[in-house]
């Protein structure tokens, strides 16, 4: 979880001094680690190491970032 968590911060960071071709593919790592991570908080729920109210907290605040990095990735491709 932890390293998937790191990851989706650090590729937009990196992206984001590219062309926007190039940071389009950085989201699109960035994207794939939090569906990583929402699989991950999900395990963990499974096997009880997370309520059921932290899950869905956890999960609304990725899936509402996974939208909004859609929205923002398909503004770089009109370009």
């Amino acid at each position: 979880m932890d390293r998937s968590a790191i990851s989706i911060p650090s590729n937009i960071a990196e992206g984001s001094s590219r062309t926007n071709k190039s940071f389009s593919h950085f989201l699109d790592i960035s994207l794939g680690s939090s569906f990583e991570l929402q699989t991950q908080i999900l395990l963990a729920n499974h096997r009880k190491y997370l309520s059921v109210e932290k899950t869905e907290i956890f999960e609304t605040k990725i899936e509402e970032f996974q939208k909004a990095t859609m929205v923002f990735q398909n503004t770089l491709n009109r370009d």
